[in-house]
């Protein structure tokens, strides 16, 4: 009777595990290239990160330690992103702020390194920017939005403002 029971136990359990379940949800974005054409456009940097969730490698972004004023837009569609006046040196080799541009950054769950992160995305083009962790500056958000420099453009503020 134990074994009968263990048995159905172990059915019920992997029928609730549908392929439906397995499948992401197919997210169109407004701006929507194929494959070819965001490789035309696009460094192969920027293609690695923006289009394949790449990483780039710390401390290589020249957008790292910038300290002007102005808008980091995506490298892929130029939507703005984050404004300087929240970047702050995290000390961990990407440009980091502590809030994005509402509305501009979409988020989703990555599961890639064995855990939950929450990976932020372009919204109108979809590419990849990075991450963001709940280590940032206390005094503002506690957020720090670590993103790629590969996958930002910087428009410097006309004026200085």
């Amino acid at each position: 009777m134990k074994k009968i029971s263990l048995l159905l136990c172990i059915i019920l359990l992997y029928s609730c595990k549908s392929p439906a379940q397995d499948k992401e949800k197919e997210v169109t974005y407004p701006v929507s290239k194929t494959e070819t054409e965001w490789k035309a456009e696009l460094t192969e940097m920027e293609y690695y990160v923006l289009r394949e969730a790449g990483t780039e490698r710390p401390f290589t972004s020249e957008l790292n330690k910038n300290h002007e004023k102005g808008t980091y837009v995506c490298a892929a569609c130029q939507t703005p992103l984050f404004k300087s006046q929240h970047k702050f040196d995290s000390g961990t080799g990407w440009p980091s702020f502590d809030r994005e541009i509402e509305g501009n950054v979409a988020f989703s769950t990555d599961y890639k390194v064995g855990y939950a992160r929450t990976e932020e995305h372009c919204a109108t083009c979809g590419g990849h920017l990075g991450h963001v962790f709940n280590d940032g500056p206390r005094d503002t958000t506690g957020k720090r939005h670590c993103i790629n420099g590969a996958a930002l453009d910087f428009i410097p503020a006309k004026d200085g403002k």
